[in-house]
């Protein structure tokens, strides 16, 4: 046996020295949790008592999910993605992050899902930023009236029921009733105004959408449109997430200055997501099996579309919500709360539509809660008493629809009345400049349609603007302009009728 030297010894223990103080002791403390229940795109999990109310969690598979429901020994979580790869035991760690999804210029143009990711086959998103998908809506002291208009280009809205840069107008109604042609015509309408435009799909067929978009890419809107997907075959989590993440993208645009139109298409649907996922998760059910805080759900989604200060860059969101009535009933849950958050809703009827009347707008029971602050002097003067006129003619065709003998004054507004309604149909994807609607109405309330029959009205009307645009260019000059409405301009536009009528004699 050898005998080892004391030098040795001391080298030996030398070494050992050096390697113990080169080691490094730390280490990264990481909370994990194990499922013990999963189904229904819900995971219930035991271990991560410290885990955050909306936090991001990632299961063994990559899969991630957000925890939505925490109780005293187990958390609720909703899952974004396939469930498949879940099961009892599986392993769960926490992230310490709220749900987000990336932001940027790029989004323009796409179509994404509800975490932000393209599904439209173009490749990947470069994306700027990442910004949480509950962000906390603007206080007073951060907003500003609503006082510049946002242009629907549809002659019935513009004039009665103007929509403002800020606001939220609600579009309601029974199903295939064109709430949705609405909403797309104000995307198209909005081509050449700096307006950046979000389309969040929510539990929609794959194919409508497809569609939807074919019709935008047709009109050229897809060049500053963002479209948020969450379709029916999608999960409920996803559906449920879609319009906040959607709303976090328009956020990116109006925080830099821009004018973002976000349409949510529709927040029933919505509601029946997170009604299914609050049933899964055990809460209470209330009214109509909804949670207690159905009204929350909506409230913190539609206050964050806002007009900012000019010192915060005067960015705005303005949103369109759309909800589905069932027979009409706008005295339900989810319509009435929806009604009480927004400024203002434009009720569509089913028996307007089907006897001809698009848009179905039913001019009694639709409002804008901004009114004239969202319209230009020339177009508030030209209005004129269009809602009165048509709500009296409502009145004596329902008392003369019976009647055979009618005196000659009744007679006479009963045609001025159904001439004020054919020139406020319009047909789908045609938006109307402004100073067209402005021409339109002067004559229209001036009684220069009375004379056509109800047939030619749509016909006579675009030859006559197409007269003015080619005989009288300073007419469109002057609206364009921004002028108030002059006596001696309306004069002009009357006149103007009188001499295309001579040249059609």
């Amino acid at each position: 046996m050898a005998i080892i030297s004391t030098d040795e010894i001391i080298s030996i223990l030398k070494e050992v020295e050096s390697e113990i103080h080169g080691y490094d002791f730390s280490h990264n403390e990481e909370e994990v949790g194990t499922v013990i229940f999963v189904g229904d795109s819900i995971a219930r999990i035991c271990g991560i008592e410290h885990v955050m109310y909306g936090e991001i969690v990632v299961f063994e598979n990559g899969v991630k999910g957000m925890v939505q429901d925490i109780k005293k020994n187990t958390v609720g979580c909703i899952i974004f993605g396939n469930e498949k790869g879940i099961h009892e035991g599986s392993k769960v760690r926490r992230t310490h992050k709220k749900a987000g999804v990336p932001v940027g210029d790029a989004f323009i143009g796409r179509i994404v899902n509800a975490l932000g990711e393209p599904i439209d086959s173009k490749g990947s998103i470069k994306s700027t930023e990442f910004r949480a998908v509950e962000q906390e809506a603007p206080g007073i002291v951060e907003r500003q009236s609503v006082k510049e208009p946002l242009l629907t280009g549809i002659l019935a809205i513009d004039s009665m029921f103007p929509i403002g840069k800020g606001q939220r107008e609600l579009i309601i109604g029974d199903r295939q009733t064109g709430k949705t042609a609405i909403a797309v015509d104000t995307i198209i309408n909005q081509k050449g105004k700096d307006v950046i435009c979000v389309y969040n799909a929510i539990g929609q067929k794959a194919s409508t959408v497809a569609k939807l978009v074919s019709t935008l890419e047709k009109y050229g809107a897809m060049e500053y449109t963002v479209v948020v997907c969450s379709t029916a075959s999608d999960t409920s989590s996803l559906q449920y997430i879609a319009p906040y993440s959607a709303t976090s993208i328009a956020e990116y645009f109006m925080h830099k200055g821009k004018d973002v139109l976000i349409v949510y298409d529709d927040l029933s649907k919505h509601a029946v997501a997170y009604r299914a996922l609050s049933l899964l998760l055990e809460r209470s059910p209330g009214r109509e099996a909804y949670p207690g805080d159905v009204f929350y759900l909506h409230s913190r989604l539609l206050e964050r579309s806002s007009r900012l200060t000019d010192e915060l860059g005067g960015g705005s969101i303005t949103a369109l919500p759309i909800i589905e009535t069932q027979e009409g009933d706008v005295s339900a849950y989810i319509p009435t709360n929806v009604i009480s958050i927004t400024d203002g809703q434009i009720l569509l009827e089913s028996d307007l539509f089907f006897s001809g009347v698009r848009p179905a707008v039913n001019v009694g029971l639709s409002v804008s809660r901004v009114g004239g602050s969202a319209q230009t002097k020339a177009m508030k003067k030209a209005v004129g008493t269009l809602r009165i006129d048509l709500a009296q003619y409502r009145e004596m065709e329902v008392f003369t629809q019976f009647s055979s003998d009618l005196d000659e004054r009744t007679k006479q507004q009963l045609v001025y009345g159904k001439s004020l309604i054919e020139i406020l149909k319009q047909p789908l994807f045609n938006p109307m400049p402004l100073y067209r609607q402005i021409i339109t109405l002067v004559l229209a309330i001036g009684k220069k349609f009375v004379s056509v029959g109800e047939k030619r009205i749509k016909e006579y009307q675009s030859d006559l603007l197409n007269y003015i645009d080619k005989k009288y260019p300073e007419i469109k000059e002057e609206l364009e302009s921004g002028a108030p409405l002059s006596d001696e301009l309306r004069e002009k536009i009357l006149n103007s009728a009188d001499a295309y009528g001579k040249v059609v004699e």
